[in-house]
């Protein structure tokens, strides 16, 4: 294969010197681009061209796959985003390959990087549907896709969010009052702000062809006052930006410190808001507590209606679990969806993702989904979550649930009603804690190695033969590690 022929099927020539084993270029080609259409069946033709279509393989050395992208922005996004899924279908189409590096295409090589307007993925403008169709080949310069997932109704409400979903809904049907404007949603990472401020867009321009929905991330407004303070055109910023219905602006916080694009904000703000425009925002603290903001934009900020998006409860990730599995038409047994539930605390993101790894490994390798398979795909992410627990904290809690003295834990007595509890109490220590087991019979009254092994093997023999006895001892993991 000629290096014109390489390039065309997105892979680019590497210097001599590299090996791919006993792959020849053409072979990895077909590989490639096999990949490349699971990706794209995988994550939909809308997020396939918004994300990954600019990828390049740049070859195989050894047991590493590396893909090039054209920015750090779309690099970081992509590796996020999209980095197991690719590992694992790289995997599944070469056995070889142990990892994928994903890197930035340095300037100058053979596709040209776009600008960054053309991948920023938190910046959009909603056009009426008819154009939103013809986004690929008329797309304007501060326009990129909407999020399709991120409607109304993939948004799971709960206790900690029903107050700023029912403040998004209010103003996506276009019956909020003047006291909702602008409407400020603000809350930690990854708890679903920007999913609401999507839904509200994808909501306000389907409703009205007329209606012109200018959605983006604080950075990007920055980004592109700079660029008009370079070109000496901010006079066509500011009345591009003022002509829009709706003006979002997602994750103010990174307006802090940046005194000239807060003045320019300001300024946007005041006339929109005068004339009758819908202003949103979100941030990661309500007005009061943004420290570097402006008083005066603090104040207009705080002047319409505020609503927070609490940390998950245990219900709400359950719930949002249980929804994502019914979207993508896969049975998870509900002992994994709790487990995920009560691990995964953080934010939605992590959750969600924690779930995708786990679909598409089923998918991948035609396995069901087990809580075997979610420790052994999910350790890294687990061990992320993982709180020390003691040998002595697992001896007083199960000795507090079976009802006998902590002491019995490193006593001689062999009596049923104390053996099996110091059974469990040790398996659950080789389970949750890093000790030998060795160091284990230590803390149960010096007792040999093999003795805390028989102890684990009869706790797993009867977990497999009594679901009641099952059930009492993944009660007691749960406690332990909640």
């Amino acid at each position: 294969m000629d290096t014109q022929t390489w390039q065309e099927q997105g892979l680019e020539t590497r210097s001599p010197g590299r090996t791919r084993g006993e792959i020849s270029q053409d072979e990895l080609a077909h590989q490639w681009s096999r990949v490349r259409g699971r990706l794209q069946e995988e994550i939909g033709e809308v997020e396939y061209r918004n994300w990954l279509r600019q990828a390049v393989l740049h070859g195989l050395d050894g047991d590493e796959v590396t893909v090039m992208l054209p920015t750090r922005f779309l690099r970081d996004w992509v590796n996020k985003e999209y980095g197991n899924l690719l590992t694992a279908f790289w995997q599944a189409e070469n056995p070889a390959v142990r990892r994928v590096d994903i890197r930035t295409r340095p300037a100058g090589t053979s596709e040209r990087a776009p600008d960054l307007a053309e991948v920023e993925p938190k910046t959009a403008i909603a056009r009426p549907a008819a154009a939103a169709r013809r986004e690929a080949e008329e797309r304007p310069d501060m326009s990129a896709p909407l999020d399709p997932r991120f409607t109304f109704d993939t948004f799971v409400v709960g206790k900690p969010n029903e107050f700023a979903y029912a403040c998004a809904r209010r103003v996506a049907d276009g019956h909020a009052s003047p006291g909702f404007n602008p409407l400020f949603l603000y809350g930690g990472v990854g708890l679903g702000k920007t999913h609401l401020m999507h839904a509200i867009a994808w909501e306000l321009s389907q409703r009205s062809d007329e209606v012109t929905v200018a959605y983006m991330s604080a950075e990007k407004f920055m980004h592109k006052f700079v660029s008009a303070l370079r070109r000496q055109s901010t006079i066509e910023f500011k009345n591009e930006l003022r002509s829009v219905d709706v003006l979002m602006v997602d994750d103010l916080q990174f307006l802090i410190g940046k005194d000239g694009t807060q003045e320019e904000f300001f300024h946007t703000f005041n006339a929109l808001v005068d004339s009758g425009k819908q202003i949103i925002v979100s941030a990661d603290k309500s007005p009061s507590d943004l420290s570097g903001i402006e008083d005066r934009l603090r104040t207009r900020l705080g002047c319409g209606m505020v609503a927070d998006v609490h940390a998950t409860t245990y219900e709400l990730r359950l719930a949002i679990l249980e929804a994502k599995a019914a979207r993508a038409g896969v049975v998870v047994p509900g002992r994994v969806m709790e487990f995920l539930a009560q691990k995964i605390t953080a934010n939605v993101r992590e959750l969600e993702g924690a779930l995708n790894r786990l679909i598409a490994h089923a998918n991948l390798f035609e396995r069901p989904v087990t809580l075997e398979t979610a420790h052994e795909v999910l350790h890294d992410l687990l061990r992320a979550y993982d709180r020390k627990i003691t040998i002595e904290e697992i001896q007083k809690q199960v000795a507090e649930h079976y009802n006998i003295r902590v002491s019995e834990m490193s006593s001689a007595r062999r009596a049923r009603n104390i053996a099996r509890p110091r059974q469990i109490a040790m398996y659950l220590a080789k389970q949750l804690t890093s000790r030998s087991l060795p160091e284990i019979g230590r803390k149960f009254g010096n007792r040999d190695h093999t003795t805390v092994m028989h102890a684990v093997s009869k706790v797993t023999e009867l977990i497999e033969a009594d679901p009641d006895f099952a059930e009492d001892v993944e009660l007691l993991r749960r406690i332990l590690t909640v």
